[in-house]
């Protein structure tokens, strides 16, 4: 039989910088589906039952999810990710319960692959947790500890996870000239009401269908209480765009739907946060894509995303009183140069971006541009820079 260890196997690769020019290969991932992503968790349970028959330590190979594992592609502008791996198995000590969690996650996904249906993550979490036979230990005590799984499921998979018939609680609203079909009702998103549209979770094309539309941009703002301004200002109608938010830092869904939108119907898009750390990074997982999601930055990034604002010239620029200016704090400062440490970040206006906000020492939120006038940021603040075209690439 084999032996217990504690020892942990991990495959060496360069840490987040930008790679060679020898490794840039384009990478062309095929349309995929469930019967596809089932087929795989056949594959990895197969693998656990062969290592079984012969005697072996079973485990399973999951692909290491932090910065020391991505790289920055310059050629194509996405954050990707490298080859380091870490083998879960069983008769690791340390790794023996999430082998365990793992291998129960993906029975559970396959089920709802098998039985064509969806749920959430948090049902998951309950139809996997149980106390195991003869102990008085859970399989799962909170969800924190099955969300993780999922994730490192879906890298070990090179699947999404609504690939695997999750999806996570919808997050963020869209309204603008289109209409869509949403799992076969039509729906005109500039007839929505005040609230907008909810994206779902899930917006593969088989769900979401784009219909008409006479957009000619898309535009993500950050807060959703400043989408309303926009929407209550209807301008999207004055200006011909789709105005979206994601609650803060745009979910799946919403990163998903704007890919399609940009990629299916080459519709531009700007991005709209507040002057801080914070802002520079959600912009930063619309364009370049994140550390945790590098292996999906192809169905997720958007290259060609323009950070509109708001910008650390804005108050001189739009004479924004300094009363309305909040001082950064030690953290923001911190995160303010791990932001320009990253390689995504290099760029020379990107690096004056940033010193102009620690040079003045204090950040700025949409909402000071209501110090001017109630409308001031779609009547005069975004139209003026769409027009000047004052944006960073």
């Amino acid at each position: 039989m084999a032996k217990k260890t504690t020892k942990k196997k991990t495959t060496k690769k360069p840490t987040a910088k930008s790679q060679p020019a020898a490794s840039k290969k384009k990478i062309v991932r095929k349309k995929r589906n469930a019967a596809d992503t089932g087929a795989r968790l056949v594959d990895m349970a197969n693998s656990v039952a062969d290592q079984i028959s012969r005697e072996m330590d079973p485990g399973v190979h999951i692909p290491t999810r932090a910065l020391s594992n991505v790289n920055f592609d310059k050629k194509s502008g996405l954050i990707v990710m490298g080859s380091n791996a870490q083998r879960r198995s069983f008769f690791n000590v340390g790794m023996a319960k999430k082998f365990m969690q793992t291998t129960l996650v993906a029975a559970g996904c396959k089920q709802l692959i098998d039985q064509k249906k969806t749920t959430s993550i948090r049902d998951l979490f309950y139809h996997t947790k149980h106390t195991i036979p003869g102990t008085k230990e859970n399989t799962f005590d909170e969800q924190s500890e099955s969300d993780p799984i999922i994730e490192d499921l879906e890298v070990a998979m090179a699947s999404l996870r609504e690939e695997l018939g999750l999806f996570a609680e919808p997050k963020g609203a869209m309204v603008g000239p289109m209409v869509i079909e949403d799992n076969g009702d039509t729906i005109d998103l500039s007839k929505m009401g005040s609230g907008g549209w909810a994206i779902p979770s899930i917006v593969e094309d088989h769900i979401i269908k784009f219909k008409r539309g006479g957009a000619k941009f898309v535009l993500l703002i950050e807060k959703g209480a400043v989408w309303r301004r926009f929407s209550e200002d209807r301008f999207w109608e004055k200006h011909k765009c789709m105005i979206i938010h994601g609650g803060g830092q745009p979910p799946r869904g919403v990163r998903r739907l704007m890919w399609r939108m940009h990629q299916e119907l080459k519709l531009p898009v700007y991005v709209l946060v507040d002057n801080d750390p914070w802002g520079y990074y959600i912009y930063s997982v619309v364009k370049q894509g994140s550390i945790n999601l590098a292996f999906e930055s192809q169905r997720m990034a958007i290259p060609a995303a323009r950070f509109i604002g708001m910008s650390a010239y804005d108050a001189a620029k739009f004479d924004i009183p300094k009363a309305v200016s909040i001082n950064l704090t030690e953290q923001d400062k911190r995160r303010a140069k791990e932001v320009a440490a990253y390689p995504w970040f290099a760029s020379k206006p990107w690096q004056r971006e940033i010193r102009q906000m620690l040079k003045l020492g204090v950040k700025l939120e949409l909402e000071a541009l209501s110090n001017k006038d109630f409308s001031f940021i779609t009547e005069q603040y975004l139209p003026q820079k769409l027009k000047d075209k004052q944006w960073l690439d």
